[in-house]
């Protein structure tokens, strides 16, 4: 199933199977039939009927603003969904000891693939010794923590050590990086993380969809007022394989350029121009094959995967363990 990116203003109508995008000067047209997912970063009207065909369809239309900023989601009517499940993942976030160990795998998972990543680098010639073993003691002490709060303290020392580490990465001038800055990114690195961040948890949310998981019961994130946090748990496993060498391709390959960027009184944003080029970097990744046994499979597979081995952990039939980098 294949993800579709609009970055045309325009009016999103329906025609029997297949959707149309009436833009100034013509329109285009795109069949429904392996679309699963609809990003849109541009202005463009639809109407009820559109969102009728999208539920049928089961579609999720994921809405983004002229800075990149993520608006909201359109999610079809639960297809997959399990009252059983839910009730399993209700369970697990009520209980203290089930929480805090399912959360504890996905910052182990995090800080493993943080430290993979570096590794990469370090073999290709980058001074990352330090950062490295500094993650390691991070591993060896999350099981000291005993409570959530805790391990949100630990998990965020440790990428912060971990995003320092990316001066020695990045090769390129004007994407010097001091601190991680989200509402607003306050430098140009900050802001091509918040945008893959924002794209990587939108991908999750589709994966999500088509389980029998209920995006809306998360283990580290709070399951409050948030509309989705499961997604957020899982893509914390997978940001350095999607986002983070997306970025690291995009700007030492000078795809991304100090001119891709504008600053307002909101902050530090890429153009529309760079965004597409980053969709596109990030989109290739997740759909680039690699040999799994004796087939082949597309990376964005990883992520069902993972979201099937929480389904069997919760379930009780197999202890989770999260994907970790084989880079």
């Amino acid at each position: 199933m294949k993800r579709l990116y609009i970055f045309r203003n325009g009016v999103l109508k329906r025609s029997g199977n297949t959707l149309y995008l009436y833009y100034e000067g013509g329109k285009r047209s795109i069949p429904v039939t392996n679309v699963s997912e609809i990003y849109v970063f541009s202005e463009v009207e639809f109407n009820k009927r559109l969102l009728e065909f999208l539920n049928k369809n089961r579609i999720l239309l994921h809405l983004f603003d002229y800075y990149g900023h993520y608006v909201g989601t359109f999610y079809p009517r639960l297809f997959y969904a399990s009252g059983y499940m839910t009730v399993k993942q209700a369970e697990c976030y009520l209980n203290p000891e089930c929480r805090l160990g399912l959360a504890k795998k996905f910052v182990e998972g995090s800080i493993r693939n943080m430290i993979g990543l570096l590794m990469y680098y370090r073999r290709k010639g980058r001074d990352l010794d330090d950062a490295i073993s500094i993650l390691r003691g991070r591993l060896e002490n999350l099981g000291n923590i005993d409570s959530i709060g805790e391990l949100l303290a630990l998990e965020g020392g440790a990428r912060k050590v971990y995003y320092m580490a990316w001066n020695r990465i990045i090769t390129r001038e004007g994407f010097g990086f001091d601190r991680r800055s989200k509402r607003p990114p306050e430098n140009r690195i900050n802001a091509l993380i918040s945008f893959g961040n924002s794209l990587l948890y939108r991908v999750v949310l589709g994966q999500i969809y088509r389980t029998r998981l209920d995006p809306r019961i998360g283990y580290l994130h709070e399951s409050n007022f948030r509309s989705f946090t499961l997604n957020l748990d899982v893509a914390e496993i997978f940001k350095p394989l999607f986002v983070d060498r997306t970025i690291f391709n995009l700007v030492n390959n000078r795809v991304i350029t100090p001119r891709d960027f504008h600053n307002d009184v909101k902050g530090v944003f890429m153009t529309s121009e760079a965004m597409k080029r980053f969709v596109k970097e990030f989109n290739d990744r997740l759909e680039a094959t690699f040999r799994s046994g004796k087939r082949r499979m597309k990376y964005e597979r990883l992520i069902r995967i993972e979201l099937y081995k929480i389904e069997r952990h919760l379930m009780r039939d197999e202890e989770y363990r999260p994907y970790v980098l084989k880079l």
